[in-house]
């Protein structure tokens, strides 16, 4: 991988949807030179996926939150299995070192639907809240 190659990736997370002409004009090469590496890119497991971003807000997500997890047991199994059926309401979840065992980002249509989800995790392990503010 050369500076070529992390310039094509730095404008591929800009925007992933740009095109191989004009991306190829941003890094210097023609659009199938970029194409060509691109697709290496991606052969090698560098460029994984391409994604969107949206605002979680203006979909009725009001509340952003992110939760220490500490679980109860050392089979962590039933918290896992939890979490996956959940997925709409997880942005990002981690394994975590220090006062934690995971951390959870998550967005919520209300303060209802947190504390629902709040109650049913309480049933795999404890937790500590921190609401987003801006």
């Amino acid at each position: 991988m050369d500076r070529t190659d992390l310039k094509i990736i730095n404008e591929l997370r800009k925007n992933s949807r740009i095109t191989m002409k004009e991306l190829g004009e941003r890094v210097h090469l023609t659009g199938q030179a970029t194409s060509e590496r691109v697709t290496k890119l991606e052969e090698q497991g560098v460029v994984k996926s391409y994604t969107i971003e949206t605002d979680d807000v203006k979909l009725g997500y009001d509340i952003h939150a992110f939760i220490t997890v500490i679980t109860q047991d050392l089979n962590h199994k039933p918290y896992l299995t939890f979490i996956k059926a959940r997925e709409e309401h997880i942005i990002s979840h981690y394994k975590i070192s220090g006062d934690g065992c995971y951390l959870l980002e998550s967005k919520f249509n209300s303060y209802d639907e947190l504390d629902q989800f709040l109650v049913a995790l309480n049933e795999f392990a404890n937790y500590k809240l921190q609401l987003v503010i801006n």
